[in-house]
């Protein structure tokens, strides 16, 4: 079992998991080693700090002339 970092909540945490899963699934290459379920290995990488949720960044509308 994957412990989850305080900081990041228990949904944040299951995001960011299956985000990574799919992308393990579709071939990227893990960050961390060993021999485990993409599942797993996702959990793994998103508790050791590997993969972290991006910052939403909004434009600024345009100004008027």
């Amino acid at each position: 079992m994957v412990s989850r970092p305080v900081e990041i909540s228990a949904y944040e945490f299951v995001v960011l998991s299956a985000l990574r899963a799919k992308q393990l699934l579709a071939g990227c290459v893990p960050r961390v080693e060993g021999e485990h379920s993409r599942s797993t290995m996702a959990q793994m990488e998103v508790a050791g700090g590997h993969v972290k949720r991006a910052e939403l960044v909004v434009p600024a509308p345009p100004l008027e002339s």
